[in-house]
């Protein structure tokens, strides 16, 4: 144990010096929806790969909560906090970036909002919301970081969609809308781009621990405040974010991540007249 830890060490050690005397060399990934759940998972390991930071969410002072536990150095952590509710210049951000750490190796689209609300009771102004926050600021990311990584020759975006990305289910049409548009954007956008040597993924997680479904918002567009049964013992964020950055690795560019549930993925495709009488049974909490 002694020998392992002196390993890391001077690992850690060595990744801090390159940092000081190469900071451009180090790599940079950009999480979005960073304060809690998976963004805030994927926050820890790619701390402890050594990664430099940029961590965004509304909150700033969650994010701040975020890196003071992990205890990371701050010369190596930029906070961007904004809504993706409000259109923002993401172009200028990335300048934000560029400026503090000189690239942008990976950019994970994690930030969003579920809902929990009938469609005919869902007002237009909650639709449009979950539109803007679900899927038209990713594209805005998306489509600002893109010159840079073309320059680059290399380059990630992961895209964290949801298994309503692939089948619509009870109180989600407006959320499970924006996650097929996502499907369908980024698989179009990958072949335009990676020639370029950029790698778009595209990860549908299933029922995970988080606060997704207290934060998702009603017809209203008040939150629902209650966190699905479901949700109670399901993955944790940690394990989700192991399993991620372990697909990436693998090359992986489409691909499910959570339990049990993941079967109904086979059963859609392979047993269709099956798979509407099962999700017509199921729970929508």
């Amino acid at each position: 144990m002694e020998c392992s830890s002196i390993k890391v060490s001077k690992y850690l050690s060595k990744l801090y010096v390159n940092y000081m005397l190469h900071p451009h060399k180090t790599p940079v990934v950009w999480i979005t929806g960073a304060s809690s759940g998976i963004g805030a998972a994927l926050v820890k390991q790619y701390a402890l790969k050594g990664f430099n930071l940029v961590v965004s969410s509304r909150s700033k002072t969650a994010l701040q909560h975020i890196i003071d536990d992990l205890q990371y150095d701050l010369n190596r952590v930029l906070i961007l906090d904004f809504d993706l509710n409000e259109r923002h210049s993401y172009s200028d951000f990335l300048n934000v970036i560029l400026h503090r750490f000189g690239r942008l190796d990976i950019l994970f689209l994690n930030g969003g909002i579920s809902q929990r609300s009938n469609a005919l009771e869902t007002t237009e102004e909650v639709e449009r919301r979950l539109m803007q926050i679900n899927y038209f600021a990713q594209v805005a990311m998306a489509k600002a970081v893109l010159p840079l990584m073309q320059k680059q020759g290399k380059g990630q975006i992961v895209v964290i969609s949801s298994i309503a990305g692939k089948f619509g289910f009870y109180l989600r049409s407006t959320y499970a809308a924006a996650k097929h548009a996502l499907f369908g954007y980024f698989e179009s956008l990958r072949l335009e781009t990676e020639r370029y040597g950029i790698k778009i993924h595209i990860v549908y997680p299933g029922k995970i621990k988080t606060q997704v479904s207290v934060h998702a918002i009603g017809a209203d567009g008040n939150p629902h405040r209650k966190m699905d049964p479901s949700h109670q013992n399901a993955m944790s964020a940690e394990a989700c974010a192991v399993y991620i950055i372990k697909q990436m690795k693998l090359g992986k560019t489409d691909f499910f991540v959570g339990g049990k549930e993941g079967w109904i993925l086979v059963i859609k495709r392979f047993f269709p007249s099956w798979f509407k009488s099962i999700i017509r049974k199921q729970s929508p909490y």
